[in-house]
C-alpha cells in the first residue's frame, strides 16, 4: 500500500480545512510516518556499533526535515555546497556530513572543508590531487563495472558517470596515503529504488570483499562501509514492501563474519532518503478542468514542475479521491496539468473514481524527490510545503513560489564586456 493506513485515517478528514487554510497545491510530510521509519532502521541495525544513516539531503532538502532527522541521530549526505549549507543549519557539523559530489569543482572543496570540513567521499581518482588539503579520513566511491549491475534508474555502472573504476582503486588510496589520509572508508551506490533486499546484501557483500583486497594490497583497516542507499518503497498497490529486517539480519552475519576472519569490524554507513520520507508525503491537488477529446484528461491545479517523476521517469504515483469511492463508479483517465508539453501528466490512463471540478486529489509517495526536482519552465512555479506534526498540527515549511522568485535572478548591477579591450 503507497499510503500508509494510518497516515491516510488522520489526514483525509482534514484536507479539506488544510486545504480552504493553506490552499492547493501543496506537498504534506507526515512527522510520525518519518520518525517510524527511522526507528525502524535504527533498530535493524541495532546490533552494529557505530551504524549511522546519513539521510540524502537530495531527496527532501527543507530544513523542517532535517532537524527531524538530526534529532533522530542521523547524519546528512550532502551533494552541493547548498545542501552542505542546509546540513550545517540543521546542527551538523564534521563527521555527522558526508560529501558526495561528482564533477566537483574548486568552490564545491571549500565548502566542504569549512566550519569544521566533513566525511569526503571522492567520485574520481584524479580528485585527490584537487583536493585543498587532504583530510585525514577519506573515502572513495566504488563503481565495480561489468561486475555487478544496476538498475533503470542509476544504469549500467559502466555506463554511469559515477565513481572511481576497479582497476584505479588501489591507486586511489595509495595517492591519498601519500597526501597524509589515515582512516579510510569505502562507498558504492549502485541501484534507485530497489525492492529486492538481496541485491542490497549483495552489495555489502561486494564492499567487504573489496575491503579485504584493499587491505591485503596497501595494509589499511577500513573505518567505515558506506552501502549507499536505494532501498526502494512501494508506489504501486501490488508492490511488496522493502523487508528491511531480512535485510539488516543478513548484513550483521556479514559484518559478524568479516570481523571474524580480519580481525577487526568497520562501522557501517548507509544514506537512504527515498526509503526515509519517500512513503510519508503527499502532493494535494484540486481538480480544476475536465476535457473530454479523444481522451479524458482531468486538469489539476499543479505541474509536473512539482513532481516531474512521471515524466522523467515515467513512474507511478498512485492516487486517490478523498471522499469517493470506485464502488460509485469509475473512468480512465489522464490526470494532467497545465504545461506546455504532453509528458505534463501525473496518471495515463488511470481508472479512478468519477472526478468532478474542485474536487481534491492525493498524490501519493511524494516524500522523495518531488518538490526537490521541481523547476520553472513556462515560469512555472514550485508549490507550497506543509509539515503534519506528530501533535496533530500542520505548519507551512515553505511558501510557494511567487513571481518576485522567479523574477530575482533578473535583478543585478549591469555589467558589460567589450571584447579586445
Amino acid at each position: 500500500m503507497p499510503m500508509s493506513p494510518s497516515f491516510r485515517d488522520r489526514l483525509f478528514p482534514l484536507l479539506p480545512e488544510i486545504a480552504d487554510r493553506f490552499g492547493t497545491p501543496f506537498h504534506i510530510y507526515d512527522e510520525t510516518g518519518i520518525r517510524e521509519t527511522g526507528d525502524r532502521l535504527k533498530k535493524a541495525f541495532g546490533r552494529l556499533e557505530g551504524f549511522k544513516e546519513y539521510y540524502a539531503v537530495k531527496a527532501l532538502p527543507n530544513p523542517h526535515i532535517l532537524r527531524i532527522m538530526r534529532d533522530m541521530g542521523f547524519g546528512f549526505d550532502c551533494s552541493s555546497a547548498p545542501e552542505l549549507t542546509l546540513a550545517r543549519q540543521a546542527g551538523s557539523h564534521g563527521e555527522d556530513l558526508m560529501f558526495t559530489s561528482n564533477n566537483t569543482d574548486q568552490e564545491e572543496f571549500a565548502a566542504a572543508q569549512a566550519q569544521g570540513g566533513c566525511l569526503l567521499n571522492l567520485d574520481d581518482i584524479s580528485l585527490v590531487a584537487k583536493v585543498p588539503v587532504m583530510p585525514e579520513t577519506i573515502c572513495f566511491r566504488y563503481n565495480p563495472g561489468p561486475r555487478r549491475s544496476g538498475n533503470s534508474i542509476i544504469g549500467n555502472p559502466v555506463e554511469a558517470k559515477y565513481g572511481v573504476a576497479h582497476h584505479q582503486l588501489i591507486d586511489a588510496y595509495r595517492q591519498a596515503i601519500d597526501r597524509g589520509a589515515k582512516r579510510f572508508g569505502l562507498h558504492t551506490m549502485l541501484a534507485s529504488n530497489e525492492l529486492n533486499y538481496a541485491y542490497m546484501v549483495q552489495t555489502v557483500e561486494m564492499l567487504l570483499d573489496v575491503a579485504r583486497w584493499v587491505t591485503a594490497e596497501l595494509g589499511i583497516h577500513f573505518d567505515f562501509i558506506n552501502m549507499g542507499g536505494g532501498l526502494g518503497i512501494p508506489y504501486r498497490l501490488e508492490d511488496r514492501p522493502f523487508d528491511l529486517a531480512s535485510m539488516a539480519g543478513d548484513i550483521v552475519a556479514l559484518f559478524e563474519a568479516f570481523e571474524k576472519n580480519e580481525g577487526y569490524r568497520p562501522k557501517l554507513y548507509m544514506e537512504s532518503g527515498r526509503y526515509m520520507t519517500g512513503p510519508h508525503g503527499v502532493l494535494v491537488v484540486r481538480a480544476i478542468n475536465r476535457k473530454e477529446i479523444y481522451r479524458t484528461y482531468v486538469g489539476v491545479d499543479a505541474t509536473m514542475s512539482a513532481l516531474m517523476r512521471p515524466a522523467m521517469y515515467g513512474a507511478y504515483h498512485h492516487i486517490e479521491v478523498p471522499g469517493k469511492s470506485e464502488s460509485a463508479g469509475t473512468e480512465t483517465v489522464d490526470v494532467v496539468g497545465s504545461l506546455c508539453e504532453n509528458n505534463d501528466k501525473f496518471a495515463i490512463q488511470r481508472t479512478l473514481p468519477r472526478i468532478d471540478v474542485d474536487d481534491l486529489l492525493v498524490i501519493q509517495d511524494t516524500g522523495a524527490h518531488g518538490h526537490a526536482m521541481g523547476f520553472n519552465y513556462n515560469a512555472k512555479l514550485r508549490p507550497k510545503e506543509l509539515l503534519f506534526h506528530s501533535d496533530g498540527e500542520v505548519e507551512l515549511i515553505r511558501r510557494a513560489e511567487t513571481e518576485q522568485d522567479y523574477f530575482a535572478t533578473l535583478q543585478f548591477e549591469p555589467q558589460r564586456l567589450t571584447p579586445g579591450k
